[in-house]
């Protein structure tokens, strides 16, 4: 199964696009969870507001899906400014990142997603944009080459990142707030479930909600892509209403399992307990096992197995832990395998 075909992936896909739109919240009230950051990000707006000033520089970082550009839209609503979206693969020359500043209103917000890939080129002329409000241009080349400073209206910069730790220091140095966006609990998930289903106009149990929101990973972006897959089996399975008998059997069909583990999840386990004995397992080993890319395990199977306990990551290779055994009703290996998972 490819990334693009797992329903529990927290990569964007394109369904999400067309369902993701019409669901996220337009203000700070209706965004659901991440309750420290809502507080503090209504602290900041109000005072700049207040001030007639544009907000701080703000960034946004965790996993992926959990609303970090409908944040960012949120924080330009309530700011009652314009708001540019952008990513960083996608500004290549400096003439673009120019382009973009030029053309911003007083006070307006860019947002740049995944803001960690930038051309190292475009990062350094974004520094004094983001300090001085300017940008320094060289006309000319050569001994006649001149430098020009172009003034820019004062604005936001919002940058959201999986990995704030490739950042650079000079870059994450010149942001004024910096937040982290954690996973969500299974009520607040529930509540966007909820939220979601009444937009969709599909009636949804309460149970149900929380049974969609338990098997979510976390993720606001996964419980909404289930939603909508549960949704289309409810309407042609059953009466269109999503009860909790409805999710049960329409993600049984999907593959996902109570604790929102799929096939993939699954095969990488199993072969780590049945091939190696649960561990140490090398990543090239395990990919060459599995058939998967090295970086996909690292970075999208990985870490949330890590999350639930099922796997860790040991000087000599991954190793399979305990409720990984329960989970799936294997054996705990006797001898040194037990040993060094219980130790």
């Amino acid at each position: 199964m490819s990334i693009e075909e797992r329903i529990i992936s927290t990569d964007t896909q394109e369904e999400d696009f067309a369902i993701e739109v019409g669901l996220r919240p337009k203000r700070l009230d209706d965004y659901v969870g991440q309750e420290k950051n809502k507080e503090k990000f209504r602290i900041f707006i109000s005072a700049a507001r207040e001030r007639k000033e544009a907000l701080d520089h703000v960034l946004l970082y965790g996993p992926p899906g959990l609303g970090k550009t409908t944040l960012a839209t949120i924080i330009a609503n309530e700011m009652n400014v314009n708001i540019r979206i952008t990513s960083g693969p996608a500004i290549e020359r400096p003439g673009d990142l120019a382009a973009i500043l030029t053309n911003m209103g007083e006070n307006d917000v860019l947002f740049i997603d995944e803001i960690h890939r930038l051309n190292r080129t475009v990062e350094e002329i974004l520094y004094p944009a983001m300090e001085d409000f300017a940008l320094d241009i060289i006309i000319g080349k050569g001994p006649s080459a001149r430098t020009v400073r172009l003034d820019l209206s004062r604005f936001t910069l919002i940058g959201a990142t999986t990995r704030a730790g490739l950042l650079t220091s000079p870059l994450r140095d010149r942001f004024g707030v910096i937040s982290r966006l954690d996973l969500y609990k299974h009520d607040e998930l529930a509540k966007i479930v909820t939220r979601s289903a009444g937009i969709l106009r599909v009636p949804i149990a309460k149970e149900a909600a929380l049974e969609v929101a338990s098997r979510s990973r976390g993720t606001p972006r996964i419980a909404n892509r289930l939603l909508k897959r549960i949704r289309d089996y409810a309407q042609v399975r059953a009466d269109g209403e999503i009860t909790l008998p409805v999710v049960n059997e329409a993600l049984k069909l999907f593959e996902i399992d109570p604790l929102g583990l799929d096939s993939t999840d699954k095969k990488m386990i199993l072969a780590m307990i049945e091939n190696f004995d649960g561990g140490p397992v090398g990543l090239d080993t395990l990919a060459a096992a599995t058939g998967e890319e090295k970086t996909t395990i690292e970075d999208v199977y990985e870490p949330y197995l890590m999350q639930i306990g099922f796997i860790s990551r040991t000087p000599r290779g991954r190793m399979v832990m305990r409720k990984a055994y329960e989970h799936f009703g294997k054996p705990l290996q006797e001898g040194p395998v037990q040993e060094r998972i219980e130790g």
